[in-house]
C-alpha cells in the first residue's frame, strides 16, 4: 500500500502540482480539481491549517522607533537641500510589530516550503504592474482562517462531488475550506 497517490506524474510535477493547488486553496477557498488530487490537497492544505491553529497565539507584540521618509500630498519624498546636495527627509515613528517566538517562526518556514507566492491583478486594470498587489498567504493562514478554526479539531476541508469530467469521465469534485 503506498503512503500517497502518484497521479501519474514524476515527483517533481507531483509536489508542483500539489504546492501550487494547495496555494490556490487556501488564498480562495475553494477550487475545483479531480478526486484523487482532491484527496492528496486534503492532507497537505489540514496539516498546514493544523500547524496554523496550534501556533496562532505565539507571538509577542514589540514596539519599534522606525525611521521613515516624509511625503507629499501626492506620495513622493520630500527632499531637502543639505550642503548643496538633495537629501531625504525622515520622521522617526513608533511601530507595534508581532514578533514570531521560535515555534511560530519555525511553523511559517514549513508553511513558505509548501505554499507559493500569490500575486493579486485587479480585475480594472489588467496587465498594470503598479496595481497588483503580493498576498501573505502565511500570514493570511495565522490571521484569518486558524482564528476561525480554533475551536474545530481536525476536519478543516470538505470535498463535493460535482460529475465526471466530459473529456475522460473523471470524477470531479469541488475542495474547500469549511
Amino acid at each position: 500500500m503506498a503512503k500517497y497517490r502518484k497521479l501519474g506524474r514524476t515527483s517533481g510535477q507531483r509536489k508542483a502540482l500539489l504546492r501550487n493547488q494547495v496555494t490556490a486553496l487556501i488564498s480562495n477557498g475553494k477550487i475545483v480539481t479531480t478526486e484523487a488530487k482532491a484527496k492528496e490537497i486534503r492532507k497537505i492544505a489540514e496539516g498546514l491549517i493544523a500547524m496554523a491553529v496550534r501556533e496562532r497565539e505565539n507571538f509577542d507584540e514589540v514596539t519599534v522607533t522606525a525611521k521613515v521618509a516624509r511625503k507629499d500630498k501626492d506620495g513622493k519624498r520630500v527632499k531637502e537641500v543639505v550642503d548643496g546636495k538633495k537629501v531625504t527627509v525622515y520622521d522617526e515613528v513608533e511601530k507595534k510589530i508581532k514578533k514570531d517566538q521560535p515555534s511560530r517562526l519555525h511553523a511559517r518556514r514549513e508553511m513558505m516550503k509548501v505554499l507559493y507566492p500569490v500575486k493579486e491583478v485587479p480585475t480594472k486594470a489588467p496587465g498594470r504592474k503598479r496595481e497588483t498587489k503580493s498576498i501573505d498567504v502565511v500570514e493570511k493562514l495565522f490571521s484569518e482562517i486558524a482564528p476561525k478554526y480554533a475551536d474545530r479539531n481536525g476536519g478543516y476541508t470538505r470535498i463535493i462531488k460535482i460529475g465526471q469530467r466530459k473529456g475522460d469521465a473523471a470524477m470531479m469534485v469541488l475542495i474547500e475550506l469549511v
